[in-house]
């Protein structure tokens, strides 16, 4: 895809959060001086955008180790100082996919979610950007809980040509993910895409059952899995965070899935959610379109945050 369509794809999936609040900013600070009042009046409209109070103090801070500028327009020095910010904090560098890589073969994505945020989805997709870009990929069916889940990976392999390896609903996830394992390296997989559970009800199974995929996975292939990818679902804002620990707790995250900011005000979780976790962001879905679920560049979505 063309760079050009893709930032426009960013620009209007962000849309309702650039509205709500990056552009209120400018608004705000409008015959205002570059003091104390208008920055706390800042830190209470990032609060308010669902950025988080870990990450907005972080940003405050930032902004008020700068002293100002003399600007004519103080309004366009905050704002522009205010994006500077955030892309330090988001460090473009920590947040570059791995996906160009694939050092291994096959290259071993593990997916985690609970029910709704997009995770089948989100693996349907990333197979399907995988196989146009002339990988061989095979997805596992290991949320085995859900019959509709092992159905829905299904309808994405027909749809976009990736085989899916699957068993009965109510079968040993690990077990699933084991053939998946032996099948991709017996057809020569360069990618391998596993869809597992998540049961938040059920956390300390939950647990067990994803520390259970991990030593088959290291077991068969010791350097795998090389990316764990926690799918979260932009619309439920800081919520999101307390899903996020329980997955943490059961094993170690290499990356956020960010889906739904279209459909979002608050597209500032994005920012709460890194520094909250330490997990760098890979992955942002602004649309139901393959196209619509981007790699994430912290400098290309803070440009599409505020630009008019």
């Amino acid at each position: 895809m063309e760079g050009s369509s893709f930032f426009q794809r960013l620009k209007s999936g962000l849309t309702k959060s650039r509205e709500s609040w990056a552009q209120k900013i400018g608004d705000m600070f409008q015959n205002r001086r570059w003091d104390e009042a208008s920055l706390e009046a800042m830190e209470e409209n990032l609060i308010a955008a669902d950025v988080g109070v870990k990450a907005t103090q972080k940003l405050m801070n930032l902004l008020r180790n700068q002293s100002p500028g003399g600007a004519e327009d103080p309004t366009q020095e905050m704002s522009s100082r205010l994006q500077q910010a955030i892309v330090q904090m988001l460090d473009p560098a920590a947040t570059a996919p791995r996906k160009a890589s694939l050092s291994a073969r096959p290259w071993v994505i593990v997916f985690l979610g609970v029910n709704g945020v997009g995770k089948t989805t989100t693996v349907g997709k990333i197979a399907a950007q995988y196989r146009s870009a002339g990988k061989k990929v095979l997805m596992v069916a290991a949320d085995t809980f859900r019959a509709a889940a092992i159905e829905q990976l299904e309808a994405w392999g027909k749809q976009v040509g990736v085989d899916v390896v699957k068993q009965r609903a109510g079968a040993d996830p690990s077990a699933v993910v084991y053939d998946g394992l032996q099948a991709a390296r017996g057809r020569g997989v360069d990618v391998l895409l596993i869809d597992t559970a998540g049961r938040l009800h059920t956390k300390l199974h939950l647990i067990e059952e994803l520390k259970k995929i991990r030593r088959v996975i290291s077991r068969e292939q010791p350097d795998a899995p090389h990316e764990i990818l926690l799918v979260l679902d932009a619309t439920t804002g800081q919520n999101g965070l307390q899903q996020a620990r329980v997955f943490k707790q059961a094993t170690d995250i290499t990356g956020i899935v960010l889906t739904k900011l279209d459909g979002t005000a608050k597209g500032g979780v994005v920012i709460g959610i890194q520094e909250e976790l330490g997990v760098p962001v890979r992955y942002i879905g602004v649309g139901e379109d393959v196209e619509d679920l981007q790699q994430f560049d912290p400098i290309q979505f803070v440009q599409a945050l505020f630009e008019k």
